[in-house]
């Protein structure tokens, strides 16, 4: 036997065979089979050639992935890693055989490839390291120095706390463990869903893999061997959350031509030579027309240049700004983990693989079959003073160099479980700004109202809708009541009103009070961003497009609505005049239908496809800071593009006892069966079951 190939009724992968490397080779290979046309998409982002297909809308994402050279980080980190762990090297060349196997032998490819007149390309040794670079770039959120910066400059250094939130580009998650104590079996759950974008096909991939030396089960990022982030070996299970740990910097650079090149002014006082060269990108136009875009690349002692130059943006923007993020400073993503994940019998072996995870910095919870837990920070942060981690720094003034790597925090558990939603925990010290509370401190709740749980149990959680960050606005709605006569409000909104204060505060999509808290939301987060006294942040400084979603003014008051509301003094802003406003606008047009009327998945894809989209927008319960967590943009649309990327619960009393789901389904490919089946699933917060044995599934394959 090299590689068998089985499917449940899923569709879901289930690969055995003789080796881990042929183990890989098979995974590479199912995968290029399910997912060619994702694999293209993410091989192109990696080397920033995806304009040359999708057109001038990818040009900004291009330009980034070019100048903050990712390619060059990735063939540099496996250049790396096959000097200092050629085996897990000639792990990832055997997936990257079987991803090249699979997209030559496909025999139907998607749909896709012969809408834009594409043939699916060839992968290198060290494409997956660049699809796993690009899928995290933006990550650890370093665009948001910019907004500080932005908003500090325009209304003053107290802005930075007050618009301090899980920011609108921002990963997250929830997860939680619950110890043997607390369970009905004796041994630990782990259960949670990774908040991402939604895409079509989605971000995770539901995977067994099974030979000798291990047999796991998790949720694997296509192209990209392994499972790393949610896995189950059987013995022991683990799953992460993003710590929002601050990795990356940004710095100023003062950057001059010369005849030989640029040249950057270093913290000695003293002009650098810089490498420099150009490249091309080539974009896709209508009617088969393309165009040639130059791109210059620059790269000082503290990283590559990801916006501007020696001319600076614009007239208005005198500046360059380079990037440093520890990969490219140590030539090392990480990828020395995966492989002993995949072997790992108990946690400790959980805890020895992760010492070698570089990034994305994350918060990890592990159980075991013998009762160990583990609940650690595991990633690569530099140390470096704390302004690096606020805004850009100046390049050309000492004291902001990295002087060597935090070691990672570690906690324990309360009351027999360990709770994390990116609220500021044990990654604490690495960060700056963390999420709300309100998600982990619900979750908590839940499980405090339970002496024991069971993998059954746990679903429920999944899919709580309470909004606790609903209560300022809420508070300034019960202060409107008792008014004196002659500014008592009109009869249509003093019952609207009394109708809010009434609310459950859930977001479910069949409520109609949740649509009409949304709106009064929504009209509250425009008035405060249309004030005058805000309206010097609302023009973004001209930096890339692909940036800018960090830099919008309606979005940042919207996620920072509730800190706003509470604050002493807004700028002066009269925020008990614009609540009442906003809450006569509303009852004079209140919202006719439910929150589910409005409030719709609206999954990224590559190819924008009209068709599907009408068919792939249904209606969402939860909101942002719900556990359900849909994230709308009040102010800007109901509609979420981010949401549970998957859920799962891991059960170690028997791992057949544990579930699992993603939204769509395990197939990428459009009129499968399985492209689609999971969808209903996800929406009604049910999981399927995790299968195992390989007698109960369907043989489809002999590699």
């Amino acid at each position: 036997m090299s590689a068998e190939t089985y499917r449940d009724a899923w569709g879901i992968p289930h690969l055995r065979a003789d080796t881990p490397h042929a183990l890989a080779r098979a995974q590479g290979r199912v995968t290029a089979r399910d997912r060619a046309w994702q694999l293209e998409v993410e091989r192109h982002r990696a080397q920033g050639t995806s304009a040359a297909f999708l057109g001038p809308g990818a040009l900004s994402w291009d330009r980034l992935a070019r100048r903050a050279r990712l390619a060059d980080t990735a063939r540099r980190c496996f250049t790396a890693l096959e000097r200092k762990d050629p085996e897990t090297a000639a792990w990832v060349r055997a997936y990257v055989d079987g991803v090249n196997e699979g997209l030559a032998g496909n025999g139907q490819p998607a749909p896709e490839f012969a809408r834009i007149g594409l043939t699916p390309g060839h992968w290198d040794p060290w494409t997956p390291l660049g699809v796993w670079l690009a899928t995290h770039i933006l990550f650890a959120g370093f665009p948001a120095k910019l907004w500080r910066e932005h908003v500090s400059t325009h209304l003053g250094p107290e802005a930075v706390a007050l618009f301090a939130a899980d920011g609108p580009g921002t990963a997250g998650s929830n997860g939680w463990l619950v110890s043997g104590e607390r369970t009905t079996t004796g041994h630990a759950l782990i259960a949670g869903d990774p908040h991402r974008f939604i895409e079509d096909p989605g971000v995770y991939q539901q995977i067994h893999l099974s030979c000798p030396e291990f047999d796991v089960v998790g949720l694997a990022v296509p192209g990209v061997p392994g499972v790393a982030h949610f896995g189950h070996t059987g013995t022991v299970a683990w799953a992460i959350t993003n710590a929002m740990a601050d990795y990356q910097d940004l710095y100023r650079e003062r950057l001059r031509r010369t005849g030989a090149g640029v040249e950057a002014l270093g913290p000695d006082g003293t002009w650098h030579r810089a490498a420099r060269h150009t490249e091309t990108i080539d974009v896709a136009g209508d009617a088969g027309q393309r165009e040639t875009v130059e791109v210059e690349i620059i790269e000082t002692d503290r990283g590559p240049v990801i916006a501007g130059g020696p001319e600076g943006l614009d007239d208005s923007t005198p500046a360059a700004l380079s990037l440093r993020y520890p990969p490219r400073v140590t030539a090392d993503l990480g990828f020395g983990a995966l492989l002993p994940l995949l072997r790992a019998r108990r946690v400790a072996d959980v805890d020895r693989a992760l010492d070698a995870w570089a990034e994305p910095v994350n918060v990890v919870q592990a159980a075991d079959t013998e009762g160990g837990l583990l609940h650690r920070v595991a990633g690569r942060v530099p140390v470096r003073p704390a302004a690096n981690g606020l805004r850009p720094v100046p390049a050309w003034e000492p004291g902001h160099e990295w002087t060597g790597w935090h070691t990672p925090p570690r906690a324990g558990l309360t009351d027999g479980v360990a709770v994390m939603a990116n609220q500021r925990g044990p990654s604490a010290p690495l960060g700056v700004e963390f999420a709300p509370p309100h998600r982990a401190d619900r979750i908590a709740a839940l499980l405090a109202g339970r002496e024991h749980w069971s993998a059954a149990d746990l679903p429920a959680i999944h899919t709580d809708t309470h909004l606790a960050s609903a209560g300022p606005l809420l508070d300034h709605l019960a202060a409107l009541t008792g008014l004196p006569a002659s500014t008592a409000l009109a009869p249509e909104a003093a019952a609207l009103r009394d109708r809010l204060l009434a609310w459950d505060r859930r977001m479910d999509a069949d409520s109609a009070d949740a649509a009409v808290y949304a709106a009064v939301r929504a009209a509250v987060v425009r008035r405060l961003a249309a004030h005058p006294a805000l309206a010097s942040a609302s023009a973004a400084p001209a930096y890339p497009e692909v940036l800018q979603p960090w830099l919008a003014l309606v979005p940042r008051v919207a996620y920072a609505l509730e800190h706003l509301l509470r604050t002493d003094d807004l700028y002066g802003i009269d925020r008990a005049a614009t609540v009442r406003a906003a809450l006569e606008e509303v009852a004079a047009r209140p919202p006719a239908g439910t929150w589910g009327d409005t409030h719709r998945l609206a999954p990224w894809r590559a190819l924008p496809d009209t068709a599907a989209a009408r068919e792939d927008e249904p209606a969402l319960s939860g909101d942002h800071d719900c556990v359900l967590c849909t994230s709308p943009v009040p102010g800007l649309t109901d509609r979420a593009a981010r949401g549970p990327a998957a859920r799962y619960v891991w059960d170690l009393a028997d791992r057949g006892n544990s579930r699992w789901v993603v939204p769509h389904g395990a197939s990428g490919l459009p009129g499968s069966p399985h492209h689609r089946d999971q969808q209903p699933l996800w929406l009604d917060g049910e999981l399927a079951p995790v299968v195992t044995d390989f007698d109960r599934l369907t043989k489809e394959s002999d590699d």
